[in-house]
């Protein structure tokens, strides 16, 4: 008497999710409401429709190849900041890398005066798109008076079949000095604890995937002690070194202020359900400066008022989710 024994081997997906600061991605058309005059034909950058065309192929250059090593596929949702409007969020789901990964996106303007917005890309056979909805961060001038900046993008949707939360942010930069705009980011970490609690008082055990910006490191007090707590993950903070490698760089030093986060029910693993894998800075050696005084850093698109044609003057960073069917 023969038995044969059937061993079910279970199969595991593997989903990429991005955010990618784009540097200052912005349409040749001249907006009268915001300061983008600099990226005009006739402004101070120079910037053509060629070389606006070879930037967003680029980009989509770059996002095509995140995580193709593991997942074979690129990113089912990439969030984007410093992208000037809806239509140059389209031309980059459209260009020649991504036009053929079923991109869809997600974008509303913000009240940011130099007209830089945050979006999302979303592969629309991986992600069905729900909601969409944005939140002012609000900020105070030194003269008292309101500080426009980026809002906050909240998207909720079915990633691979499970309900997520994303939140997509570009936090005020340091150029007034990084103590001195501290406060701002901290006030933009408050605004975003209180998202978090809304979506939490609605669903207890929301999946939520903070990404963005945040001009502060995974160690600064605002990511930190502000918004980290204990129902968070922050897997960017053992990718830091500032002497060796971050995101971006600044008088020769590392910081990694790209960082995706995780609420910590992405840690536990169930069947059927999204489980963090790992996190990465996709810092390839054709995305880098090779020679020079910034040799190693990102290849950008300016420095200063001159143009490199590069891609960014930062990496993107990404993470694997599994999920055992």
């Amino acid at each position: 008497m023969f038995q044969s024994i059937l061993v079910s081997k279970k199969l595991k997906t593997t989903t990429t999710i991005a955010f990618y600061n784009v540097e200052n991605l912005f349409d040749t058309v001249n907006n009268p409401a915001t300061a983008d005059d600099d990226f005009t034909p006739k402004g101070k950058k120079k910037w053509t429709f060629n070389r606006y065309k070879s930037k967003v192929k680029k980009l989509g250059n770059v996002i095509s190849k995140l995580g193709m090593s593991s997942s074979k596929n690129p990113p089912a949702i990439v969030g984007l900041v410093e992208v000037e409007n809806a239509k140059v969020v389209a031309d980059l789901a459209n260009s020649y890398y991504l036009k053929n990964h079923h991109y869809g996106f997600v974008h509303h303007d913000s009240p940011d005066e130099r007209g830089i917005d945050v979006a999302l890309l979303y592969n629309k056979i991986a992600f069905e798109l729900l909601t969409s909805i944005t939140h002012p961060v609000f900020l105070k001038d030194d003269k008292g008076e309101r500080d426009y900046t980026r809002d906050i993008l909240k998207v909720s949707g079915n990633l691979n079949g499970e309900l997520v939360h994303i939140l997509v942010n570009h936090w005020s930069s340091r150029r007034e000095g990084a103590a001195e705009s501290e406060p701002k980011r901290i006030a933009a970490a408050e605004t975003l604890r209180g998202i978090i609690g809304e979506i939490q008082e609605k669903e207890m055990d929301a999946k939520i995937i903070i990404m963005g910006d945040f001009n502060d490191d995974p160690t600064s007090k605002s990511v930190k002690e502000y918004l980290v707590k204990d129902d968070f993950y922050n897997p960017m903070e053992s990718l830091l070194d500032k002497e060796k490698h971050g995101s971006s760089t600044y008088n020769k030093k590392w910081n990694l202020f790209d960082q995706i986060i995780f609420s910590k029910n992405f840690l536990s693993k169930k069947e059927g359900k999204l489980l963090f894998k790992h996190a990465e800075v996709y810092n390839k050696k054709w995305l880098k400066i090779y020679k020079g005084k910034l040799k190693g850093s990102p290849f950008r698109t300016y420095i200063h008022k001159w143009y490199q044609g590069g891609f960014s003057d930062h990496f993107p960073v990404y993470a694997f989710l599994e999920k055992e069917d």
